[in-house]
């Protein structure tokens, strides 16, 4: 499996929920919204500290 350093686990951080290196942005966040019909691009807009990743 490979390393996915832009994905941190850290249980003193959103109850160790994985999120984006560096923010409070969980990973099951920017999932869900992509169920709900959001584009990658409109999430990035929407959270303008995502780089293109």
């Amino acid at each position: 499996m490979q390393n996915l350093t832009r994905i941190t686990r850290n249980p003193e951080v959103m109850g160790g929920k994985p999120c984006i290196r560096g923010m409070r942005i969980t990973v099951g966040t920017i999932v869900g919204l992509m169920a709900s019909g959001h584009s990658a691009n409109n999430i990035l807009v929407n959270c303008c500290k995502i780089i293109n990743w």
